[in-house]
């Protein structure tokens, strides 16, 4: 742009008000300028600067509870599933899954996602969506020999807030998980049960154990009730 307009690295410095030398250098990107610094540089140039933040597939942060849960639900697999977890993936979303399983024999992807509090139902089906969609992207996906069939669970833990919004959105987790939970939970854990389809699992925390649960919790319906 200061090229475009015909300025000197001289003149652009006075008019943007920073100095001439430090101008040179981010120039040569040899120091990396501040917000205040770009601005007053677009600006002066006649042009403006934004920055905006993109949605991606939620916070990689992590709380202890889900951290619990996901332990115990891998530790419950049975041995047809081979277990990764915070597994990245990188396009067309990026971000990373709790919890993969793959049963390669049957040819079978399942990602978990583990929510200890449901917030936003809708932003989180997106994830979810988003997520397992972006699965092919994962490093372990290259020694991957045959087509494979992929499909998502929810865990959630057993609390009234989330069984409160899973009853008043029964349809919606329906439509999106439409297999029975205990069916799921029974193809995870046993070796011959085959694999039902995407499912919501719940799980019970009590002090530092988890538990996942092989049936929904009172006053949540499964999947074909």
């Amino acid at each position: 742009m200061r090229l475009d307009a015909g300025l000197s690295q001289r003149r652009l410095a006075a008019m943007a008000s920073i100095d001439h030398g430090f101008l040179s250098l981010i120039e040569r990107g040899m120091r990396e300028p501040s917000l205040a610094v770009l601005v007053a540089v677009a600006s002066a140039l006649g042009g403006t600067m934004s920055v905006r933040l993109y949605p991606g597939t939620g916070p990689r942060l992590r709380d202890p509870i889900q951290a619990r849960i996901t332990e115990a639900l891998v530790r419950i697999l049975d041995p047809r599933w081979t277990r990764m977890v915070e597994v990245p993936v990188y396009r067309p979303a990026g971000g990373v899954i709790d919890l993969v399983a793959h049963d390669r024999a049957a040819g079978i992807v399942v990602a978990a996602e583990v929510q200890s509090e449901l917030r936003r139902l809708e932003q989180q089906l997106r994830w979810s969506h988003r997520k397992a969609d972006s699965l092919p992207s994962a490093d372990f996906w290259r020694f991957v020999e045959a087509e494979q069939s992929i499909h998502q669970v929810l865990v959630l833990r057993s609390t009234r807030v989330n069984r409160q919004l899973a009853h008043r959105f029964s349809e919606t987790l329906t439509v999106a998980f439409p297999a029975d939970s205990s069916d799921a939970y029974r193809a995870l854990t046993t070796p011959d049960v085959p694999w039902p389809g995407s499912a919501v699992i719940w799980a019970n925390v009590d002090g530092d154990a988890a538990r996942i649960l092989e049936h929904p919790p009172r006053g949540v319906a499964d999947a074909r009730a």
